[in-house]
């Protein structure tokens, strides 16, 4: 029953009639503060079920989507402080405590994304709840020397504090994995940390990219490399930034980000910041840049299969999601990129310059077949049938792994 009401507010709504109980499917965000990756992934749940209770930690209107602010939006009580999104990365420590006052109640499915606190929504009994992880919390688990630098004496009386913090919220979010039912992983890299993290086997369904609107344009390279994201320190652009100024190459910088005055103060006279961007502005240099640098290890990554869907190759740290989404220099077929091995300057300039050396070998046509791989029909496809699935009781992965 509770898989033919969800199946039939769906094709209620596609047939413009009242779409019945909405309400009895439940979201489950970290925060929306913009709109990135995990914001893409929640928009197509977000106009599937657009009356649905959407609860999150933080919201700052008008910084998403339309189809997600039109949801019925629950912040947490962490939501009235004064100005919250500009410092919300500092109230770790609080996150676990604001999500325990979600209280999820009259729901049939509960779907969570999650990177931090999200997939410790805590579903009716009976009730399926659904993770779509992003990753283990990254802070706590596999990317804390990134968050929280160590240097000198009080460096290592902070880094007691922050052990013990982290050991705290590591049990935390071990405990609260067994609130979710099933585990849906964004790659395999995130498959296998939830393995280690939580001893839970998941599927794996890639995010979605718009194929549609990231597309080649009609002019010819031009000679400049390529940053898009968020300036955070486990991105590690310093590296990019580092290389072209070294080799005296042009780089473009679009994002802002806690790092962004750092990385302007050590950055040469070719690079130029331009600050944060809409798509459209992405698309445009997408579109004529000579690579995309991506030198962080991540946990899937979209901007670099928005790349290859507008014919960009991408230079690589070859860890992470990265090894899943494209075909480097050197293996079979087609190749759409170059990894390199070490995050060091000195691998990130070899990269460049063998880059360089083989650019003839890079196919915009064979960088875009690779990105339709990934097209958002088939993300929508596999995880509405894997929700289905779920809400009708089908049998579908859910044991612990040994």
């Amino acid at each position: 029953m509770r898989a033919e009401r969800l199946r039939s507010q769906a094709s209620m709504k596609g047939n413009g009639m009242d779409a019945g109980r909405p309400e009895r499917v439940v979201l489950v965000h970290d925060w929306l503060t913009g709109m990135r990756g995990g914001e893409k992934c929640l928009e197509p749940l977000a106009r599937r079920w657009p009356a649905a209770r959407l609860f999150t930690l933080l919201h700052k209107r008008g910084s998403v989507s339309p189809l997600i602010e039109q949801l019925a939006i629950n912040p947490s009580p962490l939501n009235r402080l004064p100005r919250v999104d500009r410092y919300y990365r500092y109230l770790l420590p609080l996150m676990p405590y604001a999500a325990s006052r979600w209280k999820i109640a009259d729901a049939d499915l509960v779907v969570s994304l999650s990177h931090c606190v999200a997939k410790s929504a805590h579903p009716p009994k009976g009730v399926p709840h659904v993770c779509y992880c992003f990753t283990p919390m990254r802070y706590a688990w596999h990317m804390k020397e990134a968050y929280f630098r160590k240097a000198g004496l009080v460096g290592r009386v902070k880094a007691a504090a922050v052990d013990r913090l982290l050991s705290a919220l590591r049990d935390w979010d071990r405990r609260t994995a067994d609130r979710v039912t099933h585990f849906v992983a964004i790659s395999r890299t995130v498959r296998d940390r939830i393995r280690e993290c939580y001893g839970r086997d998941a599927v794996v369904i890639y995010p979605p990219v718009d194929t549609d609107f990231y597309t080649p344009g009609p002019g010819p390279r031009e000679d400049f490399y390529l940053v898009v994201s968020a300036l955070a320190p486990y991105k590690r652009f310093d590296l990019a930034i580092e290389a072209c100024s070294r080799l005296g190459r042009k780089l473009v910088v679009i994002g802002s980000g806690q790092d962004a005055a750092k990385l302007k103060a050590t950055a040469g006279p070719g690079v130029d910041f331009l600050g944060w961007q809409p798509d459209g502005v992405i698309r445009d240099h997408l579109r004529r840049a000579k690579a995309l640098f991506f030198p962080g290890e991540e946990d899937f990554g979209i901007v670099p299969l928005e790349a290859q869907a507008c014919g960009c190759p991408v230079i690589a740290f070859g860890r992470g999601g990265a090894t899943e989404t494209v075909r480097p220099l050197g293996e079979a077929g087609d190749p759409t990129g170059v990894f390199f091995a070490e995050q060091t300057t000195a691998a990130a300039i070899a990269a460049v310059e063998r880059f360089e050396r083989d650019a003839d070998r890079f196919d915009p046509r064979a960088a875009r077949r690779q990105a339709l791989l990934f097209r958002k029909e088939r993300f929508e496809s596999d995880l509405f049938t894997y929700l289905d699935r779920v809400a009708a009781g089908d049998p579908v992965p859910v044991r612990k792994v040994a």
